[in-house]
């Protein structure tokens, strides 16, 4: 912490101009802070020509709570890092950072003041056809090339090494395997459900498979994760989209992150039996979100299972009976973690659009329900789903 200070909008708008040229000289600049998110600073730094760039600036705790939750300064490093090595490969589709400050704790990136950020748009209705081929490229090229199929084995073990992030791992770790497991003073339950959460409490059979998830997520380091790959990590536009925060970063099981962003598409999909009112467009909407379910994983594997034929370095790894079952346990382990994010996104601290704003509170708890019901099959059913197509039947099977 020597030398940090909590950055004013002048702090901010004196950074972007030193480390990027992009403003040049005499510029007239402005400055705004509008971070909505948990843990950081944001601001949009601008000049009088309307060139704009990001800062974003890790504070000392966690911004949603207070000083009352101490967060390392660190995970900023993991940040920059994470986004500079994934846009090495995926450039379209990561976000660009231009400059890191370890000492401010500070990172200067690109202003995707152009886009859009996908979870709002899919609240509201909107369509995408390019969304899942394109971050199906994302996923299959960030974890393929991040992977032990990609890397030696001395490289791989020092990029574990560089890429630990306890702190933010342990927020995942109690947010996703934990709390919502028990009466905890953090989880956020509607009365509608209050029956049905207890039941999770008290569900040990569901509770043995959720610990053997986390079990993997402590220790298989399979690749280098986005770590919180959610629709409000995602910025969208009519041509293209860009994964931003990339702080929970780590390596993990490539099935988290393959997994996290198959249960915020669920979740979108559960909570428009509340947004959308009119049956017709309920309906055109939510097969849109099957499509997409439907092409993110197929694309994803089938891309995946193409490198894995064309670019494995490593020869015990290029048995192709192994890397038939290692897609298999891929989809097994999605499954599984999306049912967990079902989960601890419907009771949960951390809760989403997608069910908070549904206004009539008897139709929030259906989704609500109904997200808890499918949460609870993809977990215990995980192993037994041998498609993606069983997925879609099972969802449109929900009671």
């Amino acid at each position: 912490m020597a030398g940090y200070h909590t950055f004013t909008t002048d702090d901010a708008m004196r950074f972007a101009d030193e480390h990027s040229g992009l403003f040049g000289d005499h510029s007239k600049l402005s400055c705004e802070e509008f971070g909505d998110g948990n843990l950081n600073l944001v601001f949009r730094v601008e000049n009088d020509k309307g060139t704009s760039l990001i800062v974003k600036q890790a504070l000392p705790y966690a911004r949603c709570v207070g000083e009352s939750w101490p967060l390392t300064i660190e995970r900023a490093r993991i940040e920059a890092e994470v986004l500079i090595a994934h846009r090495k490969l995926c450039q379209q589709h990561t976000v660009e950072v231009l400059h890191y400050d370890p000492v401010q704790a500070a990172i200067l990136m690109e202003d995707l003041k152009d886009y859009r950020i996908l979870r709002a748009e899919l609240v509201a209705g909107q369509q995408y056809p390019h969304l899942a081929p394109q971050l199906a490229t994302y996923l299959a090229n960030t974890l393929y090339y991040t992977s032990d199929f990609a890397l030696t084995g001395p490289n791989k073990k020092q990029q574990v090494g560089r890429f630990l992030n306890p702190e933010l791992c342990l927020i995942t770790e109690d947010l996703f395997f934990t709390d919502p497991y028990c009466n905890h003073e953090r989880n956020n339950i509607s009365g509608e459900i209050r029956s049905e959460a207890q039941q999770l409490w008290h569900d040990e059979a569901l509770q043995a498979e959720v610990a053997q998830l986390k079990a993997d997520f402590l220790s298989k380091p399979q690749a280098l994760l986005h770590g919180d790959m959610h629709s409000g990590s995602i910025f969208v536009n009519d041509d293209n989209c860009k994964v931003i925060d990339a702080e929970f970063g780590f390596y993990g099981p490539i099935g988290f992150d393959v997994g996290s962003l198959l249960g915020n598409l669920l979740l979108n999909y559960l909570g428009h039996f509340g947004l959308t009112a009119d049956n017709s467009k309920r309906e055109q909407q939510q097969n849109y979100l099957l499509n997409q379910i439907e092409t993110l994983w197929q694309q994803f594997a089938a891309q995946f299972k193409q490198l894995l034929s064309n670019e494995c370095r490593e020869p015990a790894l290029q048995n192709s009976l192994y890397q038939q079952r290692f897609m298999q346990q891929i989809l097994a382990d999605s499954l599984g973690y999306a049912g967990c994010e079902l989960i601890r996104r419907t009771v949960g601290l951390a809760q989403v659009a997608d069910f908070t704003q549904i206004t009539d509170t008897t139709t929030r708890s259906h989704s609500e329900r109904k997200a808890l019901q499918l949460g609870r099959e993809l977990i215990m059913q995980r192993h037994e789903l041998s498609s993606i197509n069983q997925l879609i039947t099972l969802l449109r099977y929900l009671k």
